[in-house]
């Protein structure tokens, strides 16, 4: 069964300020959604959401039709969502094995087995690039590699939707363009579904066939990569309304 996560009108209000305004979209497995705005539009407050790590004030998120909002994070994670942290927190005195093993053991796969989640580890490892570093102690992994870890350990779950914050960011240009490339075909090969928010614009309009944008908390736009970048109200968020009404 093909796996469909639906964010219906959704609000997140902090008292008087309204992080999230009545924001809708789905994500189906298969399909990469990009998440784009200014910064403080709301796009990791609504990951969040999703992720069950707040609660929303109004609306309604579900998978496959059955109400999620208001699950703990734990249950979610067993259902088929799992989220990465904008900044890696990997579990620094560990190994990147046993960093997914544990996702293994405790997401939708549910593999109690310690040799089976380790070995499932190293296949996810393999997948992002990893496999050389398997044995190592994350702490010492670099800010590149962290990335790729934490992308590890949120395949490491099972999961089949995908909420990835940032993964792109902090990344040099070849960098930039490897883990492109990583992510097309892991995303390829597995079949995932994924809401990847990201301000590397030419990252996530590589990886995305549809794109979401959200400004102030409320959806202004979405379409395809290249109808989104021609909106003028997308323009205008980014650049400023002169950007729009300049002379050409």
């Amino acid at each position: 069964m093909t796996r469909v996560l639906e964010v219906s009108q959704v609000h997140k209000y902090f008292g008087g300020v309204r992080a999230v305004q009545g924001v809708s979209l789905a994500v189906q497995e298969g399909n990469v959604i990009g998440l784009i705005g200014p910064n403080g539009s709301g796009k990791s407050t609504l990951l969040n959401l999703i992720a069950g790590v707040m609660k929303p004030t109004k609306g309604r998120i579900s998978l496959d039709g059955q109400r999620i909002d208001g699950w703990p994070a734990h249950r979610i994670v067993e259902q088929g969502i799992a989220k990465t942290h904008q900044i890696p927190k990997p579990f620094l005195a560990m190994t990147c094995r046993e960093n997914v093993a544990v996702a293994a053991m405790f997401g939708s796969n549910k593999q109690k087995d310690q040799s089976e989640a380790l070995e499932t580890a190293g296949r996810v490892l393999t997948l992002v690039g990893l496999e050389g570093k398997a044995d190592s102690i994350s702490s010492n992994l670099t800010v590149q590699e962290r990335k790729r870890l934490e992308f590890a350990r949120v395949l490491g779950t099972g999961a089949r939707i995908l909420l990835l914050d940032e993964i792109f960011a902090g990344l040099s240009p070849e960098e930039l363009r490897d883990a492109i490339g990583m992510f097309t075909q892991v995303q390829k090969e597995v079949g995932f579904g994924a809401l990847v928010v990201e301000h590397v614009m030419r990252a996530v309009l590589t990886v995305s066939g549809h794109v979401v944008v959200i400004e102030e908390g409320t959806k202004i736009a979405d379409g395809s990569p290249r109808e989104v970048v021609e909106n003028p109200a997308v323009i205008e968020a980014y650049l400023g309304a002169e950007a729009v009404h300049a002379p050409t």
